[in-house]
């Protein structure tokens, strides 16, 4: 049976636009080149870490969601959205691969009067310059007049339920202001609120905002963050009182690196650099390294080496209670710690295991009894089955990088 939508690419921006459009009952078809995506919801669960449950990929199902590798399917809907993954290339620029491949297979296909959007993050220009040229190269159809074509960013926070699809409003930005109407028409039917952008490039350089605002002021609580423990000051007290102002100030984190899918966007192809992001990359990824260096720095003024400590690291994801180790800076503090010959362990409840270098790093079962024996336990992600306060009391040593623990309970980042 012919869908109504065509979600191409079932990963961390698809599958939850899929499930938003099959709860509002518009008829859903996933798309992708990879038949193991395919293969796990067709079983019933979910493809990737973090983005749906079991019980939300068989509700999705029973609602009439279909997920296949024939693209065939793509010829026979009225919207098609884009959501293929772009990850950083070596060079510090998104990779537009997959939404290539995305838009020639969908472009052999393509119907007139479908509506086609683009969710994936992508350099501004791209909607209506590579992927438009794209679209009428391999359909003999003109956008904006044959069909219609959007971009709207993703806004997607993993694991977090509130405020849902419905709560967030979407961006859009048409070719044609009767291609933004469409694309409106289509998100208004499960979305409350649609905002408006002038066209494609701003509809996607909010996107490019949105993500770089996010790491800049990580890194600037970060290197607040180094600077306080130099100074002997308690910066998590500091945000406390900071984020009691109602103007002017948003309350960011520190913490052992940052992970996650939305990578900060550096280099725009010919464009010139964003040289403060660019900055805050450096300093974000120094974290990892800092936080090496404060536990050796632990270990050594209560008489301890590295070399030969046992280090339980809590927590290898990149957010707190979901699966998901995207871009998570346990993998570089695990290697650093080995290269200073320390014996690593972890325990994750979401983890059943994990590999350092091609190496298994040993799990540990009984967490408080892991702690016990440890040298050092060191805080990476606080997940909500740990209890602080008593993990506090059990560890021989305990670095908290989320601070996390009650003040005087532990060292905090």
């Amino acid at each position: 049976m012919p869908a109504d939508l065509a979600v191409i690419g079932l990963g961390h921006h698809g599958l939850p636009l899929a499930q938003a459009a099959t709860a509002a009952g518009i008829t859903t078809v996933g798309f992708d080149t990879d038949p193991r995506p395919v293969a796990e919801l067709a079983a019933g669960r979910p493809p990737v870490d973090g983005s749906l449950t079991t019980s939300e990929i068989r509700r999705m199902l029973a609602g009439g969601f279909r997920a296949t590798t024939g693209p065939a399917e793509l010829g026979r809907v009225r919207t098609a959205v884009l959501c293929s993954p772009t990850p950083l290339g070596p060079d510090g620029a998104l990779d537009l691969t997959a939404v290539t491949a995305a838009a020639r297979a969908l472009a052999a296909r393509l119907r007139p009067h479908t509506t086609v959007i683009l969710e994936s993050p992508v350099p501004p220009g791209t909607t209506e310059g590579p992927l438009r040229e794209l679209l009428e190269d391999g359909s003999g159809l003109r956008a904006g007049r044959d069909f219609h074509l959007a971009y709207s960013p993703g806004r997607l926070d993993p694991g977090n339920r509130l405020p849902g699809p419905a709560g967030t409003p979407k961006v859009i930005g048409g070719l044609t202001p009767a291609c933004t109407e469409s694309a409106a028409a289509f998100y208004g039917r499960f979305t409350d609120k649609v905002v408006r952008a002038r066209g494609p490039r701003e509809a996607e350089t909010v996107k490019l905002l949105e993500t770089n605002f996010r790491h800049v002021n990580i890194a600037l609580v970060n290197e607040m963050a180094v600077l306080c423990h130099e100074l002997g000051v308690d910066l998590w007290d500091v945000i406390r009182c900071a984020e009691t102002k109602p103007f002017g100030f948003q309350a960011f984190r520190p913490g052992p690196g940052v992970g996650g899918h939305g990578a900060p966007v550096e280099h725009l192809g010919a464009h010139r650099p964003l040289r403060l992001v660019e900055l805050a990359g450096r300093v974000n990824q120094r974290m990892p390294q800092y936080v090496v260096q404060r536990a050796a720095a632990l270990l050594n003024e209560h008489g301890k080496s590295a070399r030969g400590a046992r280090v339980l690291l809590l927590g290898i994801t990149y957010k707190p209670d979901l699966a998901d180790r995207e871009g998570s800076p346990a993998d570089e503090i695990a290697g650093r710690l080995m290269d200073l010959g320390a014996a690593v362990s972890f325990h994750d409840p979401h983890v059943p295991d994990w590999r350092v270098r091609e190496l298994p790093v040993p799990r540990a079962d009984s967490l408080y009894e892991a702690a016990a024996h440890a040298d050092l336990t060191v805080l990476l992600q606080h997940h909500r089955v740990y209890d602080l306060q008593g993990l506090a009391v059990k560890a021989q040593l305990l670095l908290d990088t989320r601070g996390a623990t009650p003040a005087g309970t532990a060292h905090r980042l």
